[in-house]
């Protein structure tokens, strides 16, 4: 079956940066876009990044447009979310998705100071 896990998640200050790592399992990798999504307490949940199966085609929430880079290393199964001059706002539970339909159990991105 497919299989998400991300990992990378954890506390940092604002303006400090964070690398998040989705490996997939169970599906035709190299074939299918993915997304990261997060979800924020009392809030819906929301993507904030999308890139093509080749990977040359990305698009971005505007909350984190400039700040946040998506990429993907095919070979290795791997998503990744290069997520720079972090804010207070994006304090929330990230998840990596494929295909709309498969979900990873989430990890946690903490900003404060």
């Amino acid at each position: 079956q497919v299989q998400l896990v991300e990992s990378g998640g954890g506390s940092v200050q604002p303006g400090g940066s964070l690398r998040l790592s989705c490996a997939a399992s169970g599906l035709t990798f190299s074939s299918t876009a993915m997304s990261w999504y997060r979800q924020a307490p009392g809030k819906p949940r929301q993507r904030v990044a999308w890139i093509n199966s080749a990977g040359v085609s990305t698009s971005y929430a505007d909350s984190v447009k400039g700040r946040f880079t998506i990429f993907r290393a095919n070979a290795m199964k791997t998503v990744y979310l290069q997520m720079n001059s972090l804010k207070p706002e994006d304090t929330a539970v990230y998840y990596c998705n494929a295909l709309e339909l498969f979900w990873g159990q989430g990890t946690q991105v903490t900003v404060s100071s």
